[in-house]
Formats: structure tokens, C-alpha cells, sequence
């Protein structure tokens, strides 16, 4: 009797401590939770306000990443971009003659890091910055600026061809909807609308701080109008555009952050190291030169670089759904096998995500070997993603978007208790 009441607790105690584990593997493979890799994508773990790099969430755990694409190097390719164009095209750029050359800007969340970099990016190359004490420069929207008198800009100047050009920029806002959800297309559409029937002589340029803004203006005024716009993403239709007067865009090499995202997490899965596949070829000949990305190890971040699209190469990318080939070759599965992934989408509605990067992912989960369940938010209330992730034990790794850049501890809670 002994004996069977040992036996019987001895099996309890281990059936307790495999519950215990967590996992989706189950049995030697079970990890704690908080143990898992975790990888942030598109949205960096950071201060909404002052954009400081939340350290603390890039550094959840040993096997904790971010993946996203040099900001700063994009949006200065964005301004030169734009720049260059005018000045290629200065003979009919200034649409009324009247010496200054305007532009109005579609800014897409004011917290946001990569949209504060693609507004100074535009200005500083078109010398409209201005400069803040701590030598930073001033990204808020100016609201109406037709006068040339707003704070947060100044004119600028250009010389083409012995001719001085004022460059101002004539209105700029935060594209929000009324529930408000940030970088929207409606309310970029709406603005665009009331810009060009208020002061539509004078805007001669378009800039937006991504494709789904800028098509959305692009489509209701601009197109017509014959006034060049500038997106951000290099989305198919805004590509497809350029050959009907879409200004240009700009790839942020999706097929690399995609597969980036998905590959860092299949090397911490498999015990690798972190460049295997990346920086460094594995057994299927998979590898990115530094042409492709950057990787800043006391950030823990993967930076994808940057490539202008224009009408000189726009032919290249008119397909922004196809993997990278450098990296496109499939994993053995037995080398390699099966793991589950959660991964999310902060807003279903978001153009770049839900029609080019989500189909980048799928095709590279399964060449990676990766399971892995799609989530879509609203992309309004962080808890429209977050609710969702009501079992990590089911496993094996998370890929987050998050709603709001300041809300990582929002699953980093979930993943630790």
C-alpha cells in the first residue's frame, strides 16, 4: 500500500511540474514563459514623447530582438528623393509662378519614431527645419502655415539655375481618425480636400509619411491635379502609381524585416546564433549582405535599409509581396523543426502590414519552418491585440506590433507570470 501511495505521488508531483514548464513543445522541451524569444517588430519599444528606446523591454530576455529599418537613413533618402525631384522638375514644379514652391505633409502619428523621422527628414533636405536647442529638429504639424509665420518651420531657400526659390511648407497634420486611430487614410483624404480648396494655387508638392496617406491624397486631389506625391513603403498600388504621376516612394525592404522577423526568432528557437542565416549563410545558403541591413547590438535591433523607388526604377518593385532571393531558400525540416508563433498585427486596415508585409511572413513561415497564428488589431486600443494573447503556453515564440510604442510591459506582464 506503501509503495502505491508513493508511486501515485511521485506521478503527481511530476504531472505538476511539466503543467508548471509552460510550452508548446511539451515534454524536455518546455520553456518558461518569460524564457521564449520574443521578437518586436515595426513599432520599437520606446518613449512615444521623447522617443528613448525602452531598454528594459529590448532586453525582456536573452533571446529578445527587434526588427524594424533604419529610420533616420530612410527619411533622408524620403527628403532627397523629393529635393532632387524638384529640382529636375523646376520648370513646371512652381504650378502659379509665384516664386515659392509648396508643399503640404501628411504626418502619421506624432509618437511615432519613424513618422518624427520622416518629418524631419523632408524638411531638413528642403531647408525647412527648424532646430530645437538640444539640436534635434521641431517635427510637430504646423497646422496651417500659408504665411510662412509658424514656429515649428521656417522657409527655406533654393538655388536652381540662378534662381532663388522659397520652399515652404504650407500645412501639416497628424492623420487621425475620429477614433482615433493614427496614420489614417480617410483623415489624409478629408485633408487633402480642404488644403486644395482653400489654397490649392499654391501647393506644388504632395509629401506624406507613408503610401496609404499618400495614395489617399494622391487619389482625391493630387492625381488630377497634376501635383507630385511622395509616400513611404513602396506599397504595389502607390508603385504601380508612378507611372501615373505618383512622385515616389520609398521601399524600406520589406522582404528583409520580414523575413528578419520570423528568422531571428528561428535561430533562438533552434539555439543558433542570432546571425545564422543573416549575416553569416547556413546550410541552405540563406545570407544578407550589408547592403541589405544593419544590425546595432547595444540597441538589440536589426535595421533593413532603404532603396528609393522613382520612375527610373519603380519596374523593380512593382511587386512588393515577393521574398528577397538572397534569403528564399527553405530550411530541412527535420534539421529544423516545427515550432508555433504568435504574431501580431497592430491594425488590420494598415495598408504596408496587412497587403505587403503579412504576405512577406507567410510565405517565409513556411520556408522557415515556423506555425504561426495571425492576430489583427484595431490598431486604436492596445488591448484589441493584447486580450488575444490569452495562453502563451501555447507557444513557442511571439513576433509583437504593437499599438502604441510605449505599451511593451503590456505583454512583457503576460509573458511573466
Amino acid at each position: 500500500m506503501k509503495k502505491k501511495v508513493l508511486a501515485l505521488s511521485l506521478a503527481a508531483a511530476m504531472a505538476f511540474s511539466l503543467a508548471a514548464c509552460g510550452g508548446a513543445g511539451g515534454g524536455e522541451d518546455t520553456v518558461a514563459n518569460q524564457d521564449k524569444p520574443v521578437v518586436w517588430y515595426n513599432r520599437q519599444p520606446s518613449n512615444s514623447t521623447t522617443g528613448e528606446l525602452n531598454t528594459e523591454a529590448l532586453n525582456f530576455n536573452d533571446d529578445t530582438y527587434y526588427v524594424g529599418f533604419d529610420a533616420n537613413q530612410g527619411a533622408e533618402l524620403q527628403g532627397q528623393m523629393i529635393l532632387d525631384y524638384i529640382k529636375a522638375h523646376i520648370e513646371e514644379i512652381d504650378r502659379n509662378n509665384d516664386g515659392i514652391i509648396g508643399y503640404v505633409m501628411a504626418v502619421g502619428d506624432i509618437g511615432h519614431n519613424d513618422s518624427i523621422a520622416r518629418t524631419r527628414g523632408v524638411r531638413s533636405a528642403l531647408g525647412t527645419a527648424v532646430t530645437k536647442d538640444d539640436g534635434t529638429i521641431v517635427s510637430d504639424p504646423v497646422g496651417t502655415n500659408t504665411d510662412g509665420k509658424s514656429e515649428f518651420v521656417q522657409d527655406g531657400k533654393l538655388e536652381i539655375d540662378g534662381k532663388t526659390y522659397i520652399v515652404r511648407e504650407l500645412a501639416s497634420q497628424e492623420m487621425k481618425s475620429s477614433a482615433g486611430a493614427t496614420w489614417n487614410d480617410g483623415a489624409a483624404g478629408n485633408a487633402i480636400s480642404t488644403w486644395s480648396a482653400n489654397f490649392g494655387e499654391q501647393i506644388d508638392i504632395v509629401a506624406s509619411n507613408n503610401d496609404g496617406m499618400g495614395m489617399s491624397m494622391f487619389n482625391a486631389w493630387s492625381n488630377e491635379a497634376g501635383v507630385p506625391t511622395f509616400g513611404y513603403d513602396a506599397n504595389s498600388d502607390a508603385v504601380a502609381a508612378i507611372a501615373n504621376g505618383y512622385g515616389g516612394t520609398i521601399s524600406q525592404h520589406a522582404d528583409v524585416q520580414a523575413y528578419l522577423t520570423l528568422r531571428v526568432i528561428r535561430n533562438a528557437l533552434d539555439g543558433v546564433d542570432v546571425q545564422t542565416g543573416i549575416g553569416v549563410a547556413d546550410e541552405a545558403g540563406n545570407v544578407l549582405s550589408d547592403k541589405e541591413y544593419v544590425y546595432k547590438e547595444d540597441e538589440r535591433s536589426f535595421y533593413a535599409l532603404n532603396v528609393a523607388v522613382t520612375a527610373e526604377n519603380y519596374e523593380e518593385f512593382l511587386d512588393s509581396t515577393v521574398t528577397f532571393p538572397a534569403v528564399s531558400n527553405k530550411l530541412d525540416a527535420e534539421k529544423n523543426p516545427e515550432k508555433k508563433v504568435w504574431l501580431n498585427i497592430y491594425n488590420s486596415a494598415d495598408n504596408f502590414l496587412s497587403s505587403t508585409y503579412k504576405p512577406l511572413l507567410e510565405k517565409y513561415d513556411d520556408l522557415l519552418n515556423l506555425k504561426v497564428d495571425y492576430i489583427a488589431g484595431d490598431g486604436q486600443n492596445e488591448q484589441s491585440v493584447s486580450d488575444r494573447l490569452t495562453d502563451p503556453s501555447a507557444y513557442d515564440a511571439f513576433a509583437i506590433n504593437m499599438v502604441k510604442t510605449d505599451n511593451a510591459v503590456t505583454y512583457t506582464t503576460k509573458l511573466a507570470q
